[in-house]
């Protein structure tokens, strides 16, 4: 079949082959019994799926905890989860839609009893919110691999296809890996999903339940996350290609009255999800527009080893998914093309677009392309699934062995990647293992310089009464988030700056080491999420350089935690691998992490 028939299938094969529900003629017996086994064997098979699914995303949850070390994890959703209890339902926040914000704050309410509960909780040891927050993603990366599975089954008329591209989000690297942090990159995927599955129903006959579906995804999905308006395209291409119908009554009319109805239903849900976005607008707009710049804003280039985004986006393809799913979706696109031009305007333009416009903002990261991978994991399932077909059609007897081995080059590159995942995560991060040693081996109140390549609350003794010394800290920190040195490196005038963590490399030079030892700060702690930066890019911040030769030269290497396993490593700086642990070199979470003693000055005999 060259295009999208009365049964929806594009290219396929027959409603039998398929596994779909269809009864013998004449409603016999027999033929209502293998529909009933055919749906119970589909059943059992998309449960498995979603228990692996789950598994993977639970597997090392705990990781670095009681310290959030992703900076975003850290700041935005459970703080201000915590945040509403005191102030009301207006996040006065709106960098980020506050969707996920407010599932957090429901599920702390029941789970920790209210505002008492999760503040003493948090306040004694915040492993437990922060573990909470996680598993709510976990379940929302499940939740989207079981409403791809409906999706893709419905829009190609398919289980297979459902079933692989659910398959292939279930064990691709970036969502199971953000799956295990607390913030909205994966739960966008669920109403991005339910948007694309009421899609697939506009297809295929556009009921009003279907437009229904489609618009309140599409609003749940911008109220989580702003680009999780990318499910948009998929609708109006759906709804476009209905509009176009020639030959059936009252369609037209129909598509029409539904598109108005997709509409309005994605306003409604947007703003139950996101209500101060009518009810505070001003703060509202200046948050999104804060969010644009910043996505568009060259601070933070430090590090950045692509200097073109969309070329970063294509090689995060080939390992956020896989090489195989990012080559099976390219040549998707020309067999979907070829296939069914109805089904070509749904998943082809939103991925192509999402590409070129993320592609041309100055910061990029790889988690930032998840809102297509839906999209991408159907053109993928497709088109390896349409070439085992084929091949399975001129030799039937390799038909099986087909089926079977486009589903292991689709999932194996995802599935190898997220279990090292796994074993990583559940293993000791090296930042808490410097701070064990920090605590055997440095008393409290002893001057200390760390990088800011942790929170605040490493240097404190989380869940003490009494503060071993001002400010709540264990040790004191030499201020390393301010500075009173110029980017060009020369002196400024005043106490100084807040420096931001990307920029923290041009306030480095060798005279910062005098500075220590003269004002007794004996201590450095460095780590290779900050160094990296500037060993990628040496000749930005020759300086920083300078001051890590200086530093090595003045002190004794006191202690070393390295993520790697042995004999393996170092990964150079990258903004995405050093921070998700992707390659196979890595052991354990974290960066390598250096504990310094200076010897001379005050320091001298210490």
């Amino acid at each position: 079949m060259s295009a999208v028939d009365a049964g929806g299938r594009a290219g396929l094969t027959t409603a039998d082959e398929a596994g779909t529900d269809a009864e013998a003629p004449g409603g016999d017996d027999a033929g209502r019994g293998a529909a009933r086994r055919t749906r119970l064997g589909w059943g059992l098979a998309v449960l498995a799926l979603l228990a692996g699914s789950l598994a993977l995303r639970v597997w090392g949850a705990k990781q670095g905890l009681p310290y959030a070390y992703n900076a975003d994890e850290n700041a935005h959703f459970v703080p201000k989860a915590i945040g509403l209890f005191g102030h009301g339902w207006n996040p006065d926040y709106f960098v980020n839609p506050p969707a996920y914000t407010y599932v957090l704050h429901v599920v702390f309410a029941v789970w920790f009893g209210g505002r008492a509960g999760v503040s003493e909780v948090f306040a004694r040891d915040p492993t437990q919110v922060f573990l909470v927050a996680r598993l709510v993603a976990a379940a929302f990366g499940t939740l989207s691999v079981w409403l791809l599975y409906l999706a893709g089954a419905r829009l190609f008329a398919d289980r297979r296809v459902g079933f692989l591209s659910a398959a292939l989000l279930a064990v691709a690297f970036l969502p199971v890996f953000y799956s295990h942090l607390a913030l909205n990159d994966v739960p966008t995927l669920a109403p991005i999903c339910l948007s694309l599955y009421g899609t697939a129903g506009i297809v295929h006959g556009g009921r009003l339940r279907d437009y229904v579906l489609a618009g309140a995804g599409l609003g749940l999905a911008c109220a989580t996350k702003y680009t999780g308006g990318i499910a948009l395209l998929p609708l109006v291409g759906a709804a476009a290609g209905a509009l176009l119908l020639r030959g059936v009554p009252g369609a037209r009319a129909s598509a029409a009255r539904g598109l108005v109805v997709a509409g309005i239903c994605a306003l409604v849900a947007f703003l139950i999800a996101n209500p101060y976005a009518l009810l505070d607008h001003v703060a509202f707009f200046d948050g999104l527009n804060h969010q644009s710049t910043v996505a568009d804003d060259a601070l933070g280039k430090l590090g950045l080893t692509e200097d073109n985004g969309l070329a970063y986006y294509l090689w995060t393809l080939t390992w956020g998914l896989g090489w195989v799913p990012a080559i099976g979706a390219a040549v998707g696109v020309v067999l979907v093309a070829k296939d069914s031009r109805r089904l070509a305007v749904v998943l082809v333009p939103g991925p192509v677009l999402f590409l070129v416009f993320m592609g041309t903002q100055a910061r990029f990261f790889g988690r930032w392309l998840m809102p297509v991978f839906p999209m991408i994991c159907l053109l993928a399932a497709y088109a390896l699934l349409r070439i085992a077909i084929a091949v399975g059609r001129r030799r039937p007897v390799l038909a099986p062995t087909m089926l079977a081995l486009a589903a292991i080059l689709l999932c194996g590159q995802g599935l190898v990647a997220s279990l090292h995942s796994g074993q990583v995560l559940s293993r000791a991060d090296t930042r808490n293992m410097a701070r064990d040693w920090f605590v055997a081996h440095v008393p409290p109140k002893t001057k200390v310089v760390v990088e800011p390549v942790v929170p605040d609350g490493w240097a404190q003794d989380i869940g003490r009464p009494s503060p071993l010394t001002q400010n709540g800290n264990r040790w004191v920190k030499y201020p390393t988030s301010r500075s009173n040195i110029a980017n060009d490196g020369s002196q400024l005038p005043g106490p100084g700056r807040i420096v931001n963590i990307e920029d923290y490399e041009r306030t480095l030079y060798p005279g910062l080491v005098d500075v220590y030892e003269k004002a007794g700060y004996c201590w450095v702690v460095v780590g290779s999420t900050q160094r990296g930066r500037a060993e990628v890019e040496p000749d930005s911040v020759p300086q920083a350089l300078a001051y890590y030769r200086e530093l090595e030269r003045r002190a004794d290497t006191a202690y070393v935690a390295s993520p790697y396993r042995k004999g393996a490593g170092p990964v150079d700086f990258n903004f995405d691998w050093s921070f998700d642990f992707y390659p196979l070199a890595y052991h354990r979470p974290g960066p390598t992490m250096w504990i310094y003693h200076l010897r001379g000055g005050r320091c001298a005999g210490g």
